[in-house]
């Protein structure tokens, strides 16, 4: 089976790598660090207006009607340059959210919006450390308003509209709520990645519309976060290529000895484990970007393998390029850091990898039975 990408494809990869690579410096994400704003607002400008927001979209919802390849593609270069806008939030999350929550009609109104960047969305389904647990849940619904607390939302502190989950009557269920409203407070948290932030967000007797789908809450999530576990999956092998392109241009351009420091065999083997963990995450990642666009029902062992690699490989890759750089790797003024930075933010959400790999082993174990 074939799971490489069409030359269409990649050529929607290659002007978004052009893109990214004039509009997004590690100078520029660095303003975004530093700086008093939570996310790049020209950046996301200058991506909605290339509509990718719209990539995964259906052409009858104002989207671009290509679908979840294309949109794999895009991540892909939105983790190499480690874009610090709300990509995540509001296209792998709430969007998708929303396609598979949502009724036709609340569709038809709120997925255009999405598409074109009128509101930026985020979903909140935490009210605790560790992964998601549904049953657990205490924020509820009555008569329409939505009361509770969600914390570690990502992109809360800025989003438009929230997915909430909550329950009404002892049901779980997903709402969406208006961020700006005076019944909804927010309070940033501190992250290890300033330009992945997060929030807690507190709802007091806040209006909230129900998504009015037929499907069972718990499952959507899973769905949902499997679908948004193989979207990361390419982020993470973006940044792993970026962190090893890094450490190589300063291996090769640095001597020790007479000789350049990447022609040391400690250092070659460091080589070879970061490019092998990296191209491990790829071959995943792929598989689950076929299972994802042809919604096939391997999705969820697709979705916990390409995830389980992704984390791993993006945190080798990101470490070893730290040491590669020796004790000015762990400067601030060295860039090494906004990988690692970036590579532990995505191996937190949507749970760790202690949860994925319990996950995985549990959808084996699962296919074995079957």
């Amino acid at each position: 089976m074939n799971f490489d990408f069409s030359e269409d494809q990649k050529f929607i990869q290659e002007q978004a790598r052009n893109f990214l690579s004039s509009e997004c410096s590690t100078a520029r994400v660095r303003q975004t660090l530093e700086g008093e704003q939570a996310y790049d607002q020209a950046l996301w400008q200058q991506i909605v207006e290339l509509g990718w927001p719209a990539t995964a979209i259906s052409e009858e919802h104002g989207g671009l009607g290509l679908g979840y390849l294309e949109l794999c593609v895009i991540a892909e270069e939105l983790g190499r340059s480690l874009a610090p806008v709300p990509f995540i939030a509001s296209v792998y999350l709430a969007t998708e959210a929303i396609k598979l929550a949502a009724a036709p009609q609340q569709q038809a109104s709120w997925l255009p919006q999405l598409a074109c960047g009128d509101w930026v969305g985020c979903l909140a389904v935490n009210e605790s450390r560790g992964a998601l647990r549904v049953a657990a849940t205490t924020t509820s619904v009555e008569g329409s308003k939505l009361s509770g607390r969600k914390t570690a939302v990502l992109h809360g502190a800025i989003a438009d509209k929230a997915i909430v989950l909550a329950t009404e009557n002892g049901t779980p269920g997903l709402y969406l709520a208006d961020l700006n409203q005076a019944a909804v407070s927010r309070t940033p948290l501190e992250s290890v990645d300033p330009t992945l932030p997060l929030a807690e967000l507190n709802f007091n007797q806040a209006d909230a519309e129900k998504l009015t789908g037929d499907a069972d809450t718990a499952s959507l999530l899973s769905t949902l976060f499997d679908r948004a576990a193989v979207l990361l999956s390419f982020e993470q092998i973006g940044g792993c290529d970026a962190a090893l392109q890094m450490d190589k241009d300063y291996t090769t351009g640095r001597y020790a000895f007479g000789r350049q420091v990447a022609s040391f065999q400690a250092i070659k083997h460091k080589f070879a484990d970061m490019f092998v963990a990296t191209e491990l995450a790829r071959s995943n990642a792929y598989y689950g970007a076929w299972a994802l666009s042809a919604d096939d029902p391997e999705l969820p062992l697709a979705a916990a393998t390409a995830r389980v690699s992704a984390i791993d490989a993006y945190y080798q890759s990101s470490k070893e390029n730290i040491q590669a750089h020796g004790g000015m790797g762990f400067t601030w003024e060295f860039d090494c850091h906004l990988y690692y930075r970036r590579a532990q933010a995505l191996s937190l959400i949507l749970g760790g990898n202690p949860h994925w790999k319990e996950l995985l082993v549990e959808r084996l174990l699962r296919i074995k039975a079957a």
